[in-house]
């Protein structure tokens, strides 16, 4: 298991290279990084940002976005929220807040150019990695993700072999893409909840 570099996790937890940004979003909130990973994990998440339930609880993914992708990974809570097993690494670790509108703003591009190498290098390399979204996908795929968006990106899931597999956001608010792509639950989701299942084995399981 790797350690991580001395001072890691709470300089992440105190940083405030956003906070002007924050204050002058509508919601006009301050920095609160939700930092929930440890090195060695069996599985990473790697998704977008916290949203603004999420900024209150200080505990990634608790909202409905949380119980839908808990659902696509098979996974009950306990499993979920165990930091030796999976690691949960947005491309922002702050509420980026919403624009006047009352829409989402996109994570600070600042967050991931500060943290996310350094967080990579002291997880080191998972069993499986979960992308979630667009942002997360462009990172960790690079050149392989896809110039037509999450979309096609997702459609090629079976490219990335059995160690990565990308997802759209797990939003409510992707319903009726859900609908329109419905290879998404028949297809890549068996394969996934499968891929999972066999990373969470408890090694001890194994038949000697």
């Amino acid at each position: 298991m790797n350690s991580p570099e001395p001072g890691l996790l709470p300089d992440i937890a105190a940083c405030r290279l956003c906070a002007a940004d924050f204050v002058a979003t509508a919601t006009a909130h301050e920095p609160r990084p939700v930092v929930w990973f440890r090195p060695g994990a069996r599985m990473l998440i790697a998704g977008q940002a916290p949203g603004a339930r999420v900024h209150a609880s200080g505990r990634p993914f608790t909202d409905p976005s949380g119980d839908r992708l808990r659902d696509w990974l098979g996974l009950e809570e306990s499993t979920f929220y165990d930091r030796d097993r999976v690691a949960i690494v947005p491309m922002a670790f702050c509420f980026p807040g919403y624009d006047a509108k009352g829409a989402d703003l996109p994570p600070p591009a600042r967050c991931a150019a500060t943290w996310h190498g350094r967080v990579m290098a002291a997880l080191g390399p998972p069993r499986l990695t979960v992308l979630v979204g667009g942002h997360a996908q462009r990172w960790h795929l690079g050149e392989r993700a896809s110039a037509g968006g999450v979309t096609a990106t997702v459609a090629r899931w079976r490219d990335f072999g059995p160690g990565v597999f990308p997802l759209p956001h797990p939003s409510w608010r992707n319903t009726a893409w859900l609908k329109r792509n419905p290879w998404f639950a028949e297809d890549l989701l068996p394969a996934l909840r499968a891929r999972v299942a066999e990373v969470m084995r408890d090694d001890r399981d194994d038949p000697a």
